[in-house]
């Protein structure tokens, strides 16, 4: 099986054929997809200007959409190195238990979903690596009340979401599953009773 590098080599080599390199960049999602495959596909399709049905797109626009996925892969894998060097440090002083973000970081361990958009027409509108930078931002500092990507206030609690959690809040305004230990217990409470008055 090719690995995420060997794909990007597919996509950008002009002797390949260009069902060839449109597939490529579709196995890419299956290494590194932030939002889930389809939601990061339509952004990237999006971002880059071609249709996501579309079977012969120009190649530029599939290395631009190429590159952006590399960026926000480059900032997802130094944050798993920083994860990785805190955890171990933590480790060797005694802390053997993992925090609730580490719990988060479990359930997206390697990139996919990091930040989930169950409907995947409904996704942040800015660059990946950006939408990463503000995520990862939010989880190194105090819980917060708004959605770390888009900073809206309107956060909903959903259900039978594809993905795990299953449950959990999502921004209405940029789609994403905001994770748990961004939020302050009053915000989680507030999206679980903003869910409840909806379906009274």
């Amino acid at each position: 099986m090719a690995g995420f590098r060997s794909l990007a080599r597919q996509v950008r080599d002009p002797r390949c054929d260009l069902a060839l390199r449109r597939y490529s960049l579709r196995k890419c999602l299956e290494r590194f997809a932030p939002y889930g495959h389809r939601a990061t596909w339509d952004h990237l399709c999006s971002r880059a200007g071609f249709g996501p049905e579309d079977r012969s797109p120009d190649p530029a626009r599939l290395v631009a959409a190429l590159e952006e996925l590399e960026e926000a892969r480059s900032v997802w894998l130094a944050y798993e190195v920083a994860f990785a060097e805190r955890r171990r440090k933590e480790k060797h002083d005694g802390l053997r238990r993992p925090g609730s973000v580490d719990d988060w970081h479990r359930l997206t361990w390697g990139g996919f979903g990091v930040a989930w958009c169950d409907d995947p027409r409904v996704h942040p509108d800015g660059p990946l690596a950006e939408v990463l930078r503000r995520l990862i931002s939010a989880l190194e500092r105090e819980p917060g009340s708004v959605c770390p990507v888009c900073d809206g206030e309107r956060l909903a609690w959903k259900y039978d979401l594809d993905h795990e959690p299953s449950t959990g809040p999502v921004c209405t305004d940029c789609g994403i599953l905001v994770p748990r230990p961004v939020l302050t217990p009053d915000a989680r409470a507030d999206a679980r009773r903003g869910r409840l008055l909806m379906s009274a």
